[in-house]
């Protein structure tokens, strides 16, 4: 039996970067409000081209078997049929270019009536 491994894209915000990563394991955490990733993907494309945002990924997460990504800070889960490219992007959070990045917010709390 051929079983497929699902492939899912992770967009999350990391230091007012916004982070794209693909991996083959995606489930809730055991910690409250954390998101846990593993399996992360790093295609092995050409050598002649190499994507700096990739390679600073690859660098980044090179030790990393599971990452836990705080709930609040993830933008969207997709699951796919193909691996993408890796990258960073950078967050153009004011008009003029600044360096204002979003203050992280924590979970909302059940309110207890």
């Amino acid at each position: 039996m051929n079983k497929k491994k699902n492939i899912y894209k992770i967009q999350f915000h990391n230091q007012g970067k916004l982070y794209e990563l693909y991996a083959r394991e995606v489930t809730q955490s055991h910690m409250y409000a954390f998101i846990e990733v593993a399996d992360i993907i790093f295609g092995e494309k050409s050598k002649l081209v190499v994507d700096p945002s990739e390679e600073r990924l690859k660098q980044e997460f090179s030790s990393v078997s599971r990452t836990y990504i705080p709930l609040h800070s993830v933008v969207r889960i997709d699951e796919v049929e193909k691996e993408g490219v890796n990258k960073i992007i950078e967050n153009s959070g004011t008009s003029d270019g600044g360096n204002v990045s979003p203050f992280p917010m924590p979970p909302l709390q059940p309110t207890k009536y």
